[in-house]
């Protein structure tokens, strides 16, 4: 067990790599800038405990930026971990019903996340918003599915 759930933080890794890359590339394609959405997470989850990021605006602002991309590491990290947990429990999907699964389970994960700490609405989305959501987490979905199975094929 102990060894599938490490072959599922690393393809979450991997996934997360690929979800990272999806979306620079959008900001690239669209020029858009980039999502305040785990800064804003960051910030809500500080003040709800009543804690204060410490150091000058510059700093506070740097320490904000960097946990928010560590929320989303550990996000894909976490849902790798339940991949493989699950797979070690006797679940053997195809490549396409787990990619879809860890797909729906990031996209779950985050969004349950923007909305309990009241940073967005996914009820409210638009058509545009959707996309810009679900292709990255694809990607991740994909990449964790395909990193776990050449792990589990190589016998790692």
């Amino acid at each position: 067990m102990l060894r599938a759930i490490l072959w599922g933080a690393a393809a979450g890794a991997a996934g997360t790599t690929a979800l990272n890359a999806v979306t620079f590339l959008d900001m690239m394609a669209r020029g858009r800038p980039p999502s305040r959405t785990p800064e804003e997470s960051v910030q809500r989850m500080a003040d709800k405990l009543g804690v204060q990021v410490p150091g000058d605006d510059e700093q506070r602002q740097s320490r904000i930026s960097g946990a928010g991309s560590l929320l989303g590491t550990g996000t894909g990290l976490s849902v790798g971990c339940v991949y493989g947990f699950a797979r070690s429990t006797g679940w053997q999907p195809s490549i396409p019903a787990a990619s879809l699964a860890n797909t729906a389970a990031a996209m779950s994960l985050t969004g349950f996340s923007l909305f309990t700490l009241k940073v967005s609405d996914p009820r409210r989305w638009g058509r545009s918003d959707w996309l810009s959501d679900l292709v990255p987490h694809l990607a991740y979905g994909v990449v964790t599915a395909l990193s776990y199975a050449a792990m589990a094929d190589r016998g790692l």
